[in-house]
Parts: structure tokens; C-alpha cells; sequence
């Protein structure tokens, strides 16, 4: 994909460099001369200095051609133009990173096609760390309603050794909860199937509603006796 990213400080210029690693075409724009010559002289990315809310400049950055614009500068205004501009400009998708909550709506009227907002995404992952901590790492989802996290099965757990479809056909099994993935020893993913076993020890990748993660929470770490736990709905 080509890429631009409007603002080149530490968050933006992080993104640039891992997009640019995975083999994506990457352009940052910053007001800064020696941040646009680090990106170029240290990473190898296509640098360009000047103001990212100037429509000539964006012009010269093949905004055009574009993808992708992210627009991560330090001021929601400056965002909002980058935004407003670029699709003005022929982008097929606009980025942005919110600084403000005030401006999420703006932002929506605006037509932009994804708001991220680091506050949002910070708050709700130390709030779930601090609330549970058997969550080993969890991320906020959409307008904070749900949570993706990793859990650590106990080798006692009453679901070890047990498939997905039947901890899943479980009575008590939560209605928002579903399975993302188990971690496999390597550390890699696995998408979990019906029949794939989830052994005690595993680390899984859950999905819930954010009200009833201590319930998920609490299903997954029981202790009790398995014959008297899951059975699988009929």
C-alpha cells in the first residue's frame, strides 16, 4: 500500500517505520527539518518538510495516490484540515489519530474512516489490568464496549483438556465471549476450531463485552472437579 502520515514525532514516525518493514510504500510529512532528515537519513522513508495542513504539499506527496493518509500531528484542527484535505485530494482512506474526545463527532461528520484515540485505548487497558489481573494483555475494542485479552488457563482449570465447542456449548458458557485464538509453545496464534483442545497451562485470546469480563474471567480460572463443570448443550 502507499501510505502518508501527516506528523512524524515518536508515535508517527514508529508506525512509518513498521509499515515500511512490512514492505508498505511509505511518505511522512513534518513541520520539523531534523525529524523529516532522521526518517530519511536513519529509516530510509520518503521525508518531506512543511506544514501537512497546506494543500500544495500534500499535492507534492502524491496525496493522490495515496491509500492510506494517517494524520497524527499534535492538534485535532490540524488533523481535522489534514483530513478534509486529503479526501478532497483523492485519497481512498483517511486516518487519524485523536488527541480530543470533544472532536470525535467532528470527526464522523467529516467522513473519516477510522479515529484512534490513545487515551481511549490506554485507559481501558490499564483499567482492565488493574480490575483483573489474571488479563495478562488487553485492548479496548471499538467505542470501549468490548475487550480483547489473553488469559492463562490453570493446569486445574475445569475447562483444561477440553474443546472449544464443548466449553463453548456450556450452559454457563458468556453469551459476548468468543474465542480469538489459543497460543500455541512456539508463541504463535492459532485460530481455534470446534475441536481444537484447550490444554491446561494455555494462553487464550478472548473476546467479551467489557460488563461481563469478570464473569468470562471467572469461568475460564474455576477450580472445580470437572465432571461437575461443562457439558456440551444438546
Amino acid at each position: 500500500m502507499r501510505v502518508l502520515i501527516a506528523g512524524a514525532g515518536r508515535a508517527g514516525l514508529s508506525v512509518a517505520v513498521h509499515l515500511a518493514k512490512m514492505g508498505h510504500d511509505v511518505t511522512t510529512v513534518d513541520r520539523d527539518e531534523a525529524i523529516a532528515n532522521s526518517a530519511f537519513e536513519r529509516h530510509g522513508l520518503v521525508s518531506l518538510v512543511g506544514d501537512a495542513t497546506d494543500a500544495g504539499l500534500l499535492q507534492e506527496a502524491e496525496v493522490a495516490r495515496a491509500d492510506v493518509v494517517v494524520a497524527m500531528l499534535r492538534r485535532d484542527a490540524d488533523n481535522l484540515a489534514v483530513a478534509l484535505l486529503a479526501q478532497a485530494g483523492g485519497a481512498k482512506r483517511v486516518m487519524v489519530r485523536m488527541r480530543d474526545p470533544a472532536y470525535r463527532g467532528v470527526y464522523v461528520r467529516a467522513g473519516v474512516d477510522q479515529i484512534l484515540s490513545e487515551i481511549d485505548v490506554f485507559i481501558g487497558a490499564m483499567a482492565t489490568a488493574i480490575e483483573h489481573p489474571g488479563v495478562r494483555h488487553a485492548m479496548v475494542l471499538g467505542a470501549g464496549e468490548s475487550v480483547a485479552f489473553e488469559l492463562d488457563v490453570p493446569v486445574d482449570s475445569v475447562i483444561a483438556g477440553r474443546t472449544v465447542s464443548t466449553i463453548a456449548g456450556s450452559a454457563s458458557f458468556p453469551s459476548s465471549c468468543v474465542f480469538a485464538g489459543v497460543y500455541r509453545p512456539d508463541g504463535r496464534v492459532e485460530a481455534p476450531r470446534g475441536s481444537s483442545v484447550v490444554a491446561g497451562g494455555a494462553t487464550v485470546l478472548l473476546v467479551a463485552a467489557r460488563d461481563e469480563l469478570a464473569e468470562v474471567i471467572a469461568f475460564f480460572l474455576r477450580r472445580e472437579p470437572a465432571s461437575g463443570g461443562v457439558h456440551e448443550r444438546r
